[in-house]
């Protein structure tokens, strides 16, 4: 589902790649980052393993333009191809907006498209979606090997339903781009005819309801104060439905029982001094030259000890924008190799940044 921020008019599209493992998810989305504009397109995000190049998943956010005067931006996901991080892959297939099937046609390779595209089916399910009913292309990757399945097979057996394919082999470039527009085309079109009919479900923030008091029990409340004399009778609330003029007190039916003890109720009282307010803060003192100021934040990145013996490096990137998410400064591709992860269970990114005045 894509999301709306109207206070940006920004629409956040989210595209996912899946498929079996090693089948050119990743490949797909590094030729892409490759081959476009660093104005166009945000960091890459991967975690790489021994067993498969992608331990989460990859992130490419795309600007692709205004739709229904909304900046739109397509971020691109791949999900793990091995069965046991099948949890990782519902997590990323949570909002998607479109789906790239991306298909190994080595002949080898069928059998496990097959088990990888009943295991979307059944993943989707479980989030509540229908398969039908999600923008889907279909990518016959590899066709640049030798024993690879015929067109003709992979339609029989994987695209029952004859929705796009497009040929590709992602290590060279051939049909990246051609399956990245084809998704788009798809995608947007269809949340274009949904703005078209009306406002998205997702911008639509429901209002809290409020509890409706029975008239009944207001009654009875409005007499038991009566009786009590605790308040001045001013304050009495009327009964729910009666209007009341803006700005005017609310008016309730005299009776003669109660004038002498509405006057004794409505005589001024004291009022009591309020506390005295508490002394403000001084606001801290700018750092001096040559001093720095200082704050931390923990990124914590749980992996039990299976995962972690599996990754071999960590890439991590620092970028810096502007308010209109504008590139301004970055650093890239800073790596740390893993070498000693014997004993380690978890992995912990702490993020220390040390502010320094200009002279």
């Amino acid at each position: 589902m894509a999301t709306f921020n109207f206070s940006t008019m920004q629409m956040t599209v989210k595209v996912v790649y899946y498929g079996p493992g090693l089948c050119g998810k990743t490949t797909n989305l590094q030729f892409i980052y490759g081959h476009t504009t660093p104005n166009s397109r945000g960091e890459m995000v991967s975690l790489e393993t021994k067993a498969d190049r992608t331990l989460f998943f990859d992130l490419l956010p795309i600007e692709v333009g205004t739709i229904a005067g909304f900046k739109t931006k397509i971020q691109l996901y791949t999900v793990p191809g091995q069965v046991f991080y099948n949890t990782t892959r519902k997590l990323v297939l949570k909002g998607v907006d479109g789906i790239v099937f991306v298909a190994d046609t080595q002949r080898p390779m069928l059998q496990s498209n097959v088990e990888s595209l009943a295991n979307l089916k059944t993943n989707l399910a479980e989030l509540g979606i229908v398969i039908d009913t999600v923008p889907m292309v279909f990518q016959y990757n590899k066709r640049d090997l030798q024993d690879i399945c015929t067109v003709e097979e992979l339609d029989a057996t994987l695209n029952s339903r004859e929705i796009p394919r497009v040929e590709a082999a992602a290590l060279t470039g051939m049909g990246v781009f051609e399956t990245l527009r084809a998704i788009s085309k798809l995608t947007l079109g269809a949340l274009k005819k949904q703005l078209e009919e009306g406002s998205p479900a997702s911008a639509r923030v429901p209002l809290p309801r409020q509890p409706k008091v029975p008239e009944a029990a207001v009654a009875r409340e409005v007499a038991a104060r009566a009786q009590s004399l605790s308040q001045p009778a001013a304050s009495l609330r009327p009964p729910v439905g009666q209007a009341v003029a803006s700005g005017a007190p609310a008016a309730i039916p005299a009776d003669p029982r109660l004038e002498p003890a509405r006057a004794t109720a409505t005589r001024p009282s004291p009022v009591a001094a309020p506390p005295p307010a508490p002394p403000r803060p001084r606001p801290a003192a700018p750092p001096g030259k040559g001093e720095t100021s200082r704050t931390s934040r923990n990124l914590l990145l749980r992996l039990d000890q299976q995962d972690l013996q599996r990754t071999q490096r960590v890439t991590l990137s620092l970028r810096l924008e502007d308010a209109e998410q504008r590139l301004v400064q970055e650093v890239r591709n800073v790596q740390l190799d893993l070498d000693r992860t014997e004993k380690a269970d978890e992995l912990q990114l702490q993020l220390n940044i040390r502010l320094h005045p200009k002279s």
